[in-house]
């Protein structure tokens, strides 16, 4: 599975962005896919999932409210909708699709990751 994500930049304090991430080559075998993120100095951190059959979703708890995750089966695409964005929300985000049959938690997504990786892409909002 490839995964190549779009739609970082700069964005302002209160503002939005709208993060793609499009997956190929074995889409078959995606159950979740997801959004992660690592701020300078700090650790990787789950931001949302997707399950790919149910819609089954879920969200780190400094982004509810503020941020939707969705998905397009049909073109294999994820997307991450961030509004009200907030200077700490400044990260390199990394979209991320799991191949094993259950939707986990957000501690076990935050502990073990998930299956693919994407290259991350840069946001940066300023105050």
């Amino acid at each position: 599975v490839q995964l190549q994500a779009s739609g970082g930049g700069l964005g302002q304090a209160g503002g939005s962005l709208r993060l793609s991430c499009a997956a190929s080559r074995g889409t078959f075998s995606i159950s979740v896919m997801g959004w992660f993120r690592q701020a300078p100095g700090k650790e990787r951190e789950f931001v949302a999932a997707i399950s790919w059959a149910g819609g089954s979703i879920y969200y780190t708890d400094s982004v509810k409210g503020r941020f939707t995750i969705s998905r397009d089966n049909a073109k294999s695409t994820v997307y991450l909708q961030m509004d009200s964005l907030k200077p700490e929300d400044t990260a390199v985000y990394y979209c991320a699709a799991d191949s094993r049959r259950q939707f986990y938690s957000v501690s076990y997504y935050n502990s073990y990751g998930m299956d693919y990786w994407g290259k991350g892409t840069q946001v940066t909002v300023s105050s």
